[in-house]
């Protein structure tokens, strides 16, 4: 996303929402797949020899889930999107690489269907009786045992 600097006046913010094609985030194959653009709401403005951009993205994005090994589709969110970028004689300011970062940093790097709550993953496993995890210890053997003379 490229914000050209002539848009902000001075002192004072913007509010820009845009929808970008998700072929930047190279998302592989195993990590998730882009359905949506991202959506990015931001609040853009300048300070001392800087830009700072605040605000929130989105995207649709269809994952296989880890437990039952279907696909699923969620949407992820970015609600407190913040960057700060030094300008060095620039006329635009692209924000790609920030958003991108954010993004990834989000991803569920092992996703389930049923982590939104809405939903149960059909793959349940009956869980393990509730048996005490130590056995008690039949003293008759240790007391046998405790007989045996050894040989000298």
């Amino acid at each position: 996303m490229k914000i050209h600097l002539r848009q902000i006046p001075q002192g004072s913010t913007i509010h820009l929402e845009a929808d970008v094609d998700p072929a930047f985030l190279e998302l592989g194959p195993d990590d998730a797949e882009a359905i949506s653009p991202v959506h990015c709401a931001l609040d853009v403005g300048l300070s001392d020899n800087g830009l700072f951009a605040t605000g929130s993205l989105s995207l649709r994005i269809r994952q296989t889930c880890v437990k039952c090994l279907r696909p699923f589709e969620t949407t992820l969110v970015v609600g407190d999107f913040g960057t700060q970028v030094d300008l060095v004689g620039c006329e635009s300011v692209d924000l790609t690489a920030q958003i991108r970062e954010d993004i990834l940093l989000v991803l569920p790097s092992h996703p389930r269907c049923d982590d939104d709550g809405s939903t149960k993953c059909p793959a349940t496993f009956q869980s393990a009786p509730a048996a005490p995890l130590i056995e008690e210890v039949d003293h008759s053997t240790w007391d046998a045992l405790d007989q045996i003379k050894p040989k000298k």
